[in-house]
């Protein structure tokens, strides 16, 4: 963890958390490395993780963990849990066992008053809250079986299934608005139901593929976020590079730096900047794996940390009017037929339209822009300006680095629009020479090295599965 921070102040990265999934511990099945759930800090991975977050806090960066609502079957709160019977159970009135890909879990049942008071006092408060993190990500809520379980509130699997992401994000808002914490513990969902908007402080979009696909890759975030905002989810975002990895696969589902880098472009226009490792980390380009990739990932987060204070306009209108903070266009030129059949473009606030480059290898991008009686749509990186008194589809420049962005010449925020364009594009090809850190120590034969700088200890950052955030507190 150490490590990754002293990389990103070498190079200029503004960081305001850190976010370690591992705190309580690894495993390793062929999926690549999971968690061990159970939720409570291991020492042997983390020793002095207390004292380091409160120097860390000292500093205005946070820890953020992670959980969810299942328990390992090896771990020392299943034993609690079962004892006292806090499990959906299966047809036979004993704990319900689940396959999470070569280890086994218990599902806490939410409908228990006494197991649900537990997880959120016991787990949440206790061992992450009162511990010192920051926030965390209260991951999946949506596997739960359709038959062969039964709840203590007796309803049937069918009719609860869509309710439960709303008790788990239930849960989560309670613990931290019970301790006092709420405006300075933050976390993230997933899964979701009518009512979900009620609880969760934010959503992401879930574990996308390392790629450029439409199903399932950069583009898919989009819509998801869209999709989000007009069921009353006004805060989302998705992991920086996508997530499922398979090396394993012909051919090999991997990240390159230009998913990454494209990526990383797009959250600039989001609200949330984070990061993700993936599944198979050492199979995959990272911020850190090079030079050239740690010097363009900086220049994003310094664009992200640039529009901070639009950024906070733009969440101040969601929390008071509850639009969306990514917007499809027709929420704001609902008389424009054409807006209604943009699928991969956004408005970010009420002034900024993104057309994100969801494709490789392109150096140009064809934008839509919707009449807009009250305002000129001017091309961020140029500054020229464009008439769209009946809308139009424009091409321009995209190059790496330079997503399409265009701003409404009527915005108070000009100025900090205009901040962006002093961030000059890096102009460094993607692999030179002897430009790749070196090999972690111990990395596993079969996969192929992410590395560490070189004046990191290379034996302590392969013990660790640290995932840098780089997001700035709203």
């Amino acid at each position: 963890m150490r490590g990754y921070l002293t990389q990103a102040e070498a190079y200029s990265i503004p960081v305001s958390g850190v976010w370690i999934q591992d705190w309580v511990g690894r495993i390793t099945t062929s999926f690549g490395r999971r968690l061990f759930w159970d939720w409570h800090w291991n020492q042997e991975q983390y020793p002095d993780l207390p004292a380091e977050i409160s120097r860390l806090r000292e500093k205005g960066i946070r820890v953020l963990g992670y959980i969810n609502p299942y328990l390992h079957q090896e771990g020392e709160l299943f034993k609690v849990a079962d004892a006292n019977g806090y499990f959906v159970k299966n047809t036979t009135n004993q704990t319900y066992i689940s396959d999470f890909g070569e280890f086994y879990c218990g599902t806490i049942d939410l409908t228990n008053p006494a197991a649900y008071d537990w997880y959120k006092n016991d787990v949440i408060k206790k061992n992450m809250i009162e511990f010192g993190f920051g926030g965390w990500m209260a991951d999946f809520g949506e596997y739960l079986p359709a038959e062969g379980v039964e709840f203590y509130s007796g309803q049937h699997p069918e009719e609860l299934h869509n309710e439960w992401p709303v008790l788990w994000a239930k849960l989560n808002r309670e613990a931290v608005e019970e301790s006092g914490k709420l405006g300075d513990v933050m976390f993230w969902m997933r899964a979701g139901y009518s009512g979900t908007g009620n609880y969760s402080l934010l959503m992401w979009a879930g574990d996308q593929n390392v790629d450029f696909s439409l199903s399932d890759g950069i583009a898919s975030t989009v819509p998801a976020a869209l999709s989000m905002g007009v069921s009353g989810v006004g805060l989302t975002h998705f992991d920086i590079g996508g997530f499922t990895t398979f090396a394993a696969f012909t051919p090999p589902l991997v990240r390159t730096e230009q998913c990454l880098l494209r990526s990383a472009e797009m959250a600039v226009f989001t609200p949330v900047f984070r990061t993700h490792e993936g599944n198979q980390p050492r199979n995959s380009v990272q911020f850190y794996s090079s030079r050239s990739t740690m010097t363009k990932f900086a220049r994003l987060a310094r664009m992200f940390a640039s529009l901070q204070n639009y950024r906070r306009h733009v969440v101040n209108l969601t929390a008071t009017t509850g639009l969306p903070a990514q917007r499809p266009l027709f929420l704001h030129y609902p008389s424009d037929p054409q807006s209604y059949d943009v699928t991969y473009q956004y408005m970010f606030g009420p002034d900024l339209l993104v057309a994100p480059v969801y494709l490789p290898d392109v150096e140009s991008w064809d934008v839509y822009l919707p009449p807009d009686p009250e305002a000129t749509w001017v091309f961020l990186w140029d500054g020229s300006a464009r008439m769209t008194s009946g809308g139009q589809t424009v091409k321009v420049s995209a190059p790496l680095g330079q997503p399409p962005v265009f701003y409404r010449n009527t915005s108070v925020f000009v100025p900090d629009f205009m901040q962006l364009t002093a961030e000059p594009l890096v102009d460094i090809p993607p692999y030179i020479p002897d430009d790749y850190f070196k090999p972690d120590a111990g990395a596993e034969p079969d996969q192929t090295p992410c590395g560490s700088a070189p004046d990191i200890a290379p034996s302590r950052l392969a013990s660790l599965v640290a995932f840098a955030v780089a997001f700035l507190r709203m």
